[in-house]
């Protein structure tokens, strides 16, 4: 697979950072047969290693959970997938009020979106995981929504490779 094409199909990965993915390309960290774990590997590699400036704009390309690009349908595909599959599209007012108000501090407090992998999650999980990590230092939770940025992109490459040879 050339450049182009590796990057048309894996760019998304994280959330509007194809930077990532040409990387990942340029470094010699992608080989054929692409596996999920393989690809994986090269591309968290690069995020790791790119500069804080770098992830946290990665983190801010993320959509707010249940919120206005959500409700717009403004999401990526991938976004709404995984949003539908938690139960966010289908919130109560006073759910839907809840998450926003989240939202909003989260945002307030962090300076980017909160940020958790929802698949196998409900709402309720998401929910409970938000009001834990709101109390969390900025530091503890760059390092946990980068973590959760990770978990993200594994799960999307899992859907779209094979996990091994």
């Amino acid at each position: 697979m050339d450049r182009a094409d590796f990057v048309q199909r894996f760019g998304g990965v994280f959330e509007h950072s194809p930077f990532i993915a040409e990387r990942a390309y340029d470094a010699g960290m992608i080989e054929e047969p692409l596996t999920a774990l393989d690809v994986h590997d090269g591309m968290a590699m690069i995020f790791r290693t790119a500069s804080v400036e770098e992830r946290l704009g990665v983190l801010r390309a993320h959509p707010d959970l249940a919120g206005k690009l959500a409700i717009a349908g403004g999401l990526t595909e991938d976004s709404k997938r995984e949003q539908a599959g938690a139960g966010l599209d289908r919130l109560s007012a006073e759910e839907h009020a809840r998450f926003t108000e989240l939202n909003t501090e989260y945002v307030e407090k962090f300076g980017f979106p909160f940020i958790i992998a929802v698949k196998g999650l409900t709402k309720d999980d998401i929910l409970s995981a938000f009001e834990t990590r709101i109390a969390n230092s900025r530091d503890q939770e760059f390092d946990t929504a980068c973590q959760q940025v990770e978990k993200i992109a594994r799960l999307r490459l899992e859907s779209l490779l094979p996990e091994t040879h």
